[in-house]
């Protein structure tokens, strides 16, 4: 008998030591590997957990792992977890025991067993995966560190509510990073491991896993944990009766832990382009996850705009009444001067329904909200010497103030800056159009912005040279990518930028000339820590003198309180544009205070269709026409009234009299070229005003009053 036992038990170990030199530790399972991207809002709070597959997973090192929770997870788990080799056949045994008796489960494989369990092989209770699961245990428990397994078992281990490893399991039950977690908290998310079906406190599936049952079953199992601390010494007795004294630390409720609907799309979207445009995060790198995003996005301005489009299109919109009310869209965006920090968007109606983000480039013409650039432009560089050569130095150049006077009577001719007719390339000579063909005689620039006439700023945009207003329009911030082919008509507002760069662009006139570039990313980390941050001061570039930045803000301001802009008037000091394109297919209102800016868009286009064009949105929302002083300055004000709600109102700098920088000196364009045979009078008195020299620090002759009608 003593003969066939040392046989058998010969046998035995040779085949222990033929499998453990057979079997192979194998690679990790591409899915234990597997991450999700975690996106916070501004102010630290969770956002939204994206991207990386199908598994809610956010790997953090050992060292963010608190104490609380390694010492809860090994105490009910594998007490001799730093002692076994890998695996612990007497706990083998008590397990079985105990659950013959009836009493307290505990696993019976090892943490390293269940490391190995998750990290290498399926999910099968078969007998060969047991036993490849027994000798791979123990050549990893011979292999690899002990606290390379306790870190990756807590990274791996599933916690219920989707939720695997126990940085997401601690934000899916508590909304905090695990590194945050009290010794009572760490105890509860423990106690999940042994089912969280049967001990998640809000329930589960199955008959078994009512709230009820499972917070009963929750409580018992976190003041067993506790207790079972103190017997194996991972905790002091006075400190476990402390925290079984506060009570169990009941989780909130469950949130979905993927969420694209709504806003948040077009937010992570956005994230993700900028991350990949300006980091060294390649997209592959990016979605394979296991980045923690911090982003510039306030929660409060976007559920601001939102409920401000979503007013404005319930009350308005009505598709089901007016078929031209389909296909309406808006889209917004919200940039702080001074930082370039996008703080909201309005990317469409449903990130999972409408795709394209309507904050970002969507090639909609902004109109009018472009004149800025020109004023900006003008103030900067000074009209051309008419006598001069094309490129001349700004020495040679006669500047431009506001109350500089054009004429802005309807279709007038358009000339080159030499006073010669311009023809375009048919031969064709150009008389541009002002909204409701009216005319207006000659108009300082202050006056003709306050009700948006086209005709002096084309001509103005001429005088200067369009190529200074597209470099004017760059160095405020707004994409090269983004603007229109170079003609007369490029200082109306033919370019398209988006939502964000127009805002982005006002912002530098806010910040009285200085220009930052906008971003969403404030910095990203992985689990070894920072990959990138956001360089504030490395992005802000003087654009402007702040005597024209402030200039311009003036004279936009005197949109708002006199002209088409007066329906954005908020309480506080506000300067802004209206913006409307050709056949009414697009509208804007852009404008700021000195803390925020915001450009609003609307227009038309069926989203769906293969072939997408701009539909005129005349008759929408049962008016005759839709300018940017309607539904877009609407929006724009009542967003603006709750994103500014308890922020301090500021005054803007008062920008210096007309006559240092900003000549008041009259353009010789100001004079209509007109066959007559009599001068009239208002001509012989324009005549005088361009023969007239320049008086220091004196307007320009002040424009004849005629009645006037407020238009975009």
């Amino acid at each position: 008998m003593t003969g066939t036992f040392i046989f058998f038990f010969a046998v035995l170990l040779g085949a222990v030591g033929i499998g453990l030199w057979l079997v192979e530790v194998p690679t990790a399972q591409a899915a234990s590997q597997t991450q999700k991207n975690v996106y916070y809002w501004a102010d630290g709070k969770q956002m939204v957990v994206s991207g990386g597959g199908d598994l809610n997973r956010q790997i953090v090192p050992l060292s963010k792992i608190p104490k609380s929770m390694q010492n809860a997870v090994i105490s009910a788990e594998n007490a001799s977890f730093y002692d076994d080799g890998g695996v612990d056949p007497m706990g083998i045994a008590r397990a079985v025991v105990n659950m013959a008796k009836g009493g307290a489960t505990q696993s019976g494989s090892t943490i390293t067993q269940q490391f190995v369990k998750n990290t290498y092989l399926d999910q099968s209770q078969t007998l060969t995966r047991k036993v490849k699961e027994l000798f791979i245990s123990i050549k990893v428990g011979a292999t690899k560190d002990k606290d390379y397994i306790l870190g990756s078992y807590l990274n791996t281990a599933y916690y219920g509510r989707g939720a695997y490893g126990c940085q997401a399991a601690a934000r899916a039950y508590y909304d905090r990073d695990c590194a945050d977690l009290t010794p009572s908290q760490s105890a509860f998310l423990a106690s999940t491991l042994n089912g969280p079906n049967l001990y998640d406190p809000n329930g589960g599936y199955g008959a078994a896993a009512t709230k009820e049952a499972n917070t009963k079953r929750a409580k018992q199992r976190w003041e067993w944990i506790l207790r079972r601390e103190v017997a194996v010494h991972r905790m002091p007795r006075a400190e476990a009766q402390k925290w079984i004294a506060k009570g169990f630390p009941m989780p909130q409720n469950p949130k979905v832990a993927t969420n694209k609907q709504g806003q948040i799309g077009y937010l992570t979207d956005l994230a993700d382009n900028y991350i990949i445009a300006n980091t060294g995060i390649s997209k592959s790198k990016l979605d394979k996850g296991g980045y923690q995003i911090h982003t510039t996005f306030d929660r409060k301005k976007i559920s601001e705009l939102t409920r401000a489009v979503e007013k404005v299109s319930k009350e308005n919109i009505k598709p089901k009444q007016r078929d031209v009310d389909k296909y309406v869209q808006f889209g917004g965006a919200s940039v702080e001067p001074k930082t370039g920090k996008i703080l909201a968007i309005y990317g469409g109606k449903n990130a999972l329904e409408h795709y394209r983000n309507n904050a970002d480039y969507t090639g909609v013409q902004v109109g009018s909200t472009f004149k800025p650039f020109v004023m900006a432009a003008a103030m900067t560089n000074g009209v051309r010497d008419p006598k001069g050569p094309r490129e001349q130095p700004d020495s040679e150049r006669t500047l431009v103030s506001p109350s500089s006077v054009y004429n802005g009577d309807n279709k007038v001719t358009l000339r080159d800056y030499d006073g010669t007719v311009w023809h375009d390339k048919d031969g064709k000579e150009w008389h541009q159009r002002n909204d409701g063909d009216e005319d207006k005689g000659p108009v300082s620039l202050r006056t003709a912005m306050q009700y948006s006439v086209n005709t002096p700023f084309i001509q103005l945009g001429m005088d200067v040279g369009t190529d200074k207003v597209r470099d004017a329009a760059l160095a405020a911030g707004l994409s090269k990518e983004q603007l229109a082919s170079i003609t007369p008509t490029f200082s109306l507002g033919t370019s398209a930028p988006s939502a964000i760069r127009l805002a982005g662009a006002y912002a530098t006139f806010a910040a009285s000339g200085q220009q930052a570039e906008p971003y969403s990313v404030e910095r990203v980390e992985d689990k070894n820590g920072p990959v990138y941050n956001h360089k504030q001061d490395a992005e802000l570039k003087r654009a402007f003198d702040s005597n024209v930045a402030n200039n311009v803000t003036d004279v936009l301001e005197n949109v708002v309180q006199r002209g088409t802009g007066t329906s954005a008037k908020i309480g506080r000091p506000v300067a802004g544009k209206t913006g409307t394109t050709d056949e009414n297919k697009s509208a804007w209102f852009s404008g700021y205070t000195p803390q925020l800016s915001t450009a609003i868009g609307m227009w038309r286009v069926n989203d769906q269709a293969k072939s997408q064009k701009f539909l005129s949105m005349r008759g929408v929302g049962g008016q005759e026409t839709i300018h940017g002083a309607s539904f877009p300055a609407e929006i724009w004000a009542d967003y603006m009234r709750g994103a500014l709600k308890g922020v301090p109102v500021k005054d803007f700098p008062r920008p210096p009299r007309s006559g240092r920088r900003s000549s008041a000196r009259t353009p010789a364009r100001a004079r209509p070229r007109r066959r007559r045979s009599r001068p009239s009078p208002r001509r012989s008195r324009l005549r005088n005003l361009r023969r007239s020299p320049p008086r220091s620090r004196r307007p320009a002759a002040r424009p004849r009053r005629t009645p006037v009608t407020r238009w975009t």
